[in-house]
């Protein structure tokens, strides 16, 4: 189950995607009942994973290509990590990152940014290197992915596939989509 700020971050999101200008912190507070504090920490945390979120004398906006995002909660085994990254890029899917919530620590996220097959070997070579495990191993295999793909459609093939393997976990709260605006 998503936290209260985690919900709150995304729909920060959502709303900086939509606005054509940029929004203030106390605007933000506003909408959400909270302290303009709050909203300067999520911010903080936010822009951590989402480059394209800037602060401006006006307010925050977000910028970059027109692409479409979602998050997911997926659990499988290590041995189908290879299948669960394939079916995503080929699909049309970069996988911006895997992010666990851990009970104690909160939190923990690491970039991925996985476009490719070959990527998708890559990162599997680091993996059975040896060095590390992955991340989804501290959370008995429950992880999140930020999904980025061209269009709904391309995130709803996306998400058939990892349903149908058997990978999705249904949630309370529906995936997060959002699109990041160009401004020049």
């Amino acid at each position: 189950m998503r936290s209260g700020g985690e919900t709150r971050r995304n729909r920060i999101l959502e709303l900086l995607a939509a606005s054509a200008e940029p929004v203030s912190g106390s605007q933000l507070a506003q909408k959400f009942e909270v302290s303009r504090q709050v909203i300067v920490q999520d911010i903080a945390l936010l822009k951590a994973t989402h480059p394209a979120l800037l602060s401006t004398s006006s307010g925050y906006v977000l910028m970059g290509a027109s692409e479409k995002r979602r998050v997911y909660k997926v659990k499988h085994t290590d041995e189908q990590t290879e299948d669960e990254l394939t079916c995503i890029v080929d699909a049309g899917g970069t996988v911006l990152d895997v992010y666990v919530e851990h009970k104690v620590y909160g939190t923990i996220r690491a970039p991925l940014n996985i476009k490719s097959r070959l990527d998708v070997q890559n990162f599997m070579a680091d993996m059975r290197s040896g060095v590390s495990t992955p991340l989804k191993n501290i959370t008995f295999g429950y992880h999140y992915h930020t999904i980025e793909a061209r269009s709904v459609a391309v995130l709803d093939a996306i998400e058939l596939q990892l349903k149908e393997r058997g990978y999705l976990i249904e949630t309370q709260d529906a995936p997060v989509i959002y699109e990041a605006k160009k401004y020049s």
